[in-house]
């Protein structure tokens, strides 16, 4: 008798998540999808051992916090939005690489409410990738120009806290 292994796809959804964004943010991060732990938060990057907090208060030289207002105040008072390319998909766990049926945000609606905005940056290449796919059919060169950063997801151990921060102090 063979043993199966049964794969869970969740249809994730990022209705209950609005963008972090106001008036004056100049800045737009953009990752690819809520992880479970984000989804269940209702907050972005909110699993333990995901490192975008902790890089962006160290960027600032602030305490850090795991505090979700405490973490909004931090960004949005450096004039840093935060969002997801992606609305809805099919996704095992929180692995980018097996995203389906993707259904995107209107991040080209975002911008022209937002008109301050003028610089995209994509956490991890596979929001790079959809972002740019979202794009093509738009041609928005704001969106053409966002920058590729690091993920800061805990599957991307291999590059180290102070790396990632150092990559990320573009952002400033």
């Amino acid at each position: 008798m063979s043993e199966y292994k049964t794969t869970i796809i969740r249809h994730a959804t990022h209705d209950n998540v609005p963008p972090l964004v106001d008036e004056n943010c100049t800045v737009l991060i953009l990752g690819s999808m809520l992880s479970p732990k984000s989804a269940q938060a209702a907050f972005y990057y909110a699993h333990p051992q995901n490192r975008f907090w902790r890089i962006l208060f160290a960027l600032f030289g602030e305490e850090y916090s795991t505090d979700k207002v405490a973490r909004s105040q931090l960004a949005l008072s450096h004039r840093i939005g935060l969002w997801d390319v992606i609305n809805s998909c099919d996704i095992v766990g929180a692995s980018d690489n097996t995203i389906t049926n993707v259904m995107y945000n209107d991040i080209d609606g975002l911008l022209t409410a937002h008109p301050a905005v003028t610089r995209i940056f994509t956490t991890g290449g596979k929001a790079h990738e959809l972002l740019m796919r979202y794009n093509r059919d738009i041609n928005n060169p704001i969106i053409s120009a966002t920058m590729r950063l690091p993920s800061t997801s805990p599957q991307n151990c291999k590059v180290s806290l102070d790396k990632l921060i150092a990559a990320y102090s573009v952002i400033m």
